[in-house]
């Protein structure tokens, strides 16, 4: 028998930062990047703290940084910088999606997150979550178990749809009662698909597509939740 499934972005959506920031801090740190990778984005940083430029940019502007210096590093070396993440920040996580994996979980849905943070460390983060799968952004390794910096199956997994549907047809899933939770407009395309679709904290194009297609939206702030 088919199982239904709850698909959910992570970053923002699940948890309160994003997992690809936080790896490059810990990067940083144990020195495996450069001390001064973090003044190749403080710009954008910045701009995104004085509501001048937006998040998109900022984690774009991290997103190089990580490339340009993941090639070389060893893959025991990002592993290890994964975990120490989910071990300090697992449990950094909304009450609301936290509330309704929980609850999806006990109805015996099937949870997967599609995200583009580093596998490696979504893995890590998601199984404390009691996911039973996670697609992220697969980065190379050569012969030495290092880093080329190369990314395996882009247009897989920058299109969530696709991703989405290969794991139903890996995982005999089915989309009868599914639901679906994002919070930018790269979840639009799996949200499209699934039959709950929930935007939670969503940016403005998503906010603005959301409310056009009549999908759930869910603001949390502080201590409260509540709908538009």
């Amino acid at each position: 028998m088919q199982k239904k499934v709850a698909i959910f972005d992570v970053d923002g959506t699940i948890f309160r930062s994003s997992l690809l920031i936080e790896l490059v801090n810990v990067l940083v740190d144990r020195k495996v990047f450069p001390e001064d990778a973090h003044l190749q984005y403080e710009k954008e940083y910045l701009a995104w703290l004085d509501r001048r430029g937006s998040y998109g940019d900022y984690i774009l502007a991290v997103v190089d940084v990580f490339i340009k210096y993941i090639k070389g590093v060893k893959e025991e070396d990002l592993a290890s910088a994964a975990k120490l993440v989910t071990t300090q920040q697992g449990k950094r996580t909304y009450r609301y999606t936290r509330g309704l994996i929980s609850k999806l979980k006990e109805e015996g849905y099937y949870l997967l997150a599609i995200s583009h943070s580093p596998k490696l460390v979504l893995e890590e983060f998601t199984k404390t979550h009691g996911f039973d799968k996670a697609y992220g952004l697969i980065y190379e390794i050569d012969k030495e178990r290092k880093f080329t910096g190369r990314i395996l199956d882009e247009e897989l997994i920058f299109n969530k749809a696709k991703v989405l549907a290969r794991a139903l047809e890996k995982e005999g899933l089915t989309l009868d009662g599914s639901v679906g939770v994002g919070d930018t407009e790269s979840d639009i395309t799996f949200l499209s698909v699934v039959e709950k679709p929930i935007c939670f904290n969503p940016n403005s194009a998503l906010y603005e597509h959301g409310k056009k297609q009549g999908w759930k939206i869910v603001l949390e702030r502080k201590d409260v939740i509540y709908e538009l």
